[in-house]
């Protein structure tokens, strides 16, 4: 197993909309790739977040980075970007 672990430090502006596309779009659609058995999303302290998740090998996640990475970035700055 191996665990991709994102922090993720969130202006107290968005923190609810950025609650709502991670648990929503962003998670399921990284689930959806076949390259992670799970993941888990947690916060810390108030704006400041763990995404952890857990592929099944190094070169499951290699692929992920690979293939997929800069749709899901791309789509995550659509959604939250500040404009």
């Amino acid at each position: 197993m191996v665990i991709y672990e994102i922090t993720a430090v969130v202006e107290s502006n968005v923190v609810q909309q950025y609650e709502q596309y991670m648990l929503t779009r962003h998670i399921p659609d990284l689930l959806a790739t076949g390259y992670f058995a799970g993941a888990s999303f947690a916060r810390s302290e108030p704006g400041r977040y763990q995404v952890r998740y857990e592929a099944a090998t190094r070169e499951a996640l290699d692929c992920y980075l690979s293939e997929h990475t800069p749709r899901l970035r791309d789509d995550f700055a659509a959604h939250l970007s500040r404009g």
